[in-house]
C-alpha cells in the first residue's frame, strides 16, 4: 500500500527522507529496472540485460546479484558502488501527470521507510525558507533521467528490433564444481549482427542516439565477472 500525495511545501515543509541504503528500504534485490538514460553510468559498475515484463514487452535490467533477493554491492556501509540505479535513488518520489500534456508533478509516498517526518534525520526535502532544498533538485534530476527513460526506452527497443539485434541469452554462471547458476528469460544485443551492421543501419542508430547505447550493453558484460568475485567473497566470508 502506498500513500502518495502531490509534493507541496506547505503540507510537507519539515519532510526529511532518510538516504542510506540497506535491505530496510527495498534495496536487497539482485535485478533493477534501468532506463537508456542512465546506460553510461551503469554499464560502468553493473551487466546490463534485457527482459519482458508482463504485457511482453522489452525493459533494461542491472543485475546487482545471482541469488533472489541478493544484492551483491550491498554491506554493512552501505550501497558499495560508484552509481546507484535512478529507481534505487528516488527514494518516495515519483513523477505523475495530473492530465494529458500537463507538466509532470512530483509525488511523495508518505508511508516509504525512507520518510522521516518532523525529525532531526535524513536530507530535509525543503528550506527553511520553503524553496528546493539541494537534495530535492538532486531527486527531480533522478525523476527526469526515469521520466524520459521511459519514452527513450520505446524507440530504443523498436531500433533495436528493427535492427534484429535482441537475441536470447544462457547466463551461466559456475563458481565450483558443484555450484553454478542458470539466469533465465534474460536477453542482450547479439555481438555477431551488431558487428555485421553495414553503413546505413550503423548510420541510423547513430542518428537515433541508440548506437551508444547498444555498445554500452556490450561493454557491460563483462562486469559478470565482477558479480561473480563478489560472490565469491562473500561465500568465504572476505
Amino acid at each position: 500500500m502506498t500513500n502518495r500525495v502531490l509534493l507541496n511545501n506547505v503540507d510537507h515543509g519539515d519532510l526529511r527522507v532518510a538516504t542510506g541504503h540497506g535491505p530496510a528500504f527495498g534495496d536487497n534485490i539482485n535485478q533493477v529496472l534501468i532506463f537508456p538514460t542512465e546506460f553510461e553510468a551503469v554499464q560502468r559498475e553493473y551487466p546490463i540485460f534485457f527482459r519482458k515484463d508482463a504485457d511482453g514487452a522489452f525493459q533494461s535490467v542491472a543485475l546487482l546479484g545471482l541469488d533472489r533477493d541478493e544484492n551483491l554491492f550491498l554491506d554493512g556501509g552501505g550501497w558499495n558502488a560508484r552509481y546507484v540505479p535512478a529507481i534505487q535513488q528516488r527514494g518516495p518520489f515519483s513523477i505523475a501527470l495530473r492530465e494529458r500534456g500537463a507538466e509532470p508533478m512530483i509525488h511523495v509516498d508518505l508511508d516509504h521507510p525512507r520518510v522521516v517526518a518532523g525529525a532531526s534525520e535524513g536530507e530535509p526535502v525543503f528550506l527553511p525558507a520553503g524553496g528546493n532544498s539541494p537534495y530535492l533538485q538532486h531527486v527531480a534530476r533522478l525523476l527526469g533521467v526515469i521520466y524520459d527513460g521511459l519514452e527513450f526506452s520505446k524507440a530504443m527497443f523498436a531500433a533495436f528490433e528493427a535492427a534484429n539485434l535482441i537475441e536470447p541469452v544462457d547466463v551461466e554462471i559456475k563458481l565450483d564444481e558443484h555450484t553454478q547458476y542458470d539466469l533465465p528469460e534474460l536477453y542482450t544485443i547479439s555481438q555477431d549482427r551488431f558487428a555485421a551492421l553495414d553503413g546505413e543501419a550503423l548510420q541510423a542508430l547513430h542518428r537515433s542516439g541508440f548506437l551508444a547505447a547498444a555498445q554500452w550493453v556490450l561493454s557491460s558484460l563483462g562486469n559478470v565477472a565482477t558479480l561473480v568475485e563478489l560472490k565469491n567473497r562473500k561465500r568465504v566470508g572476505i
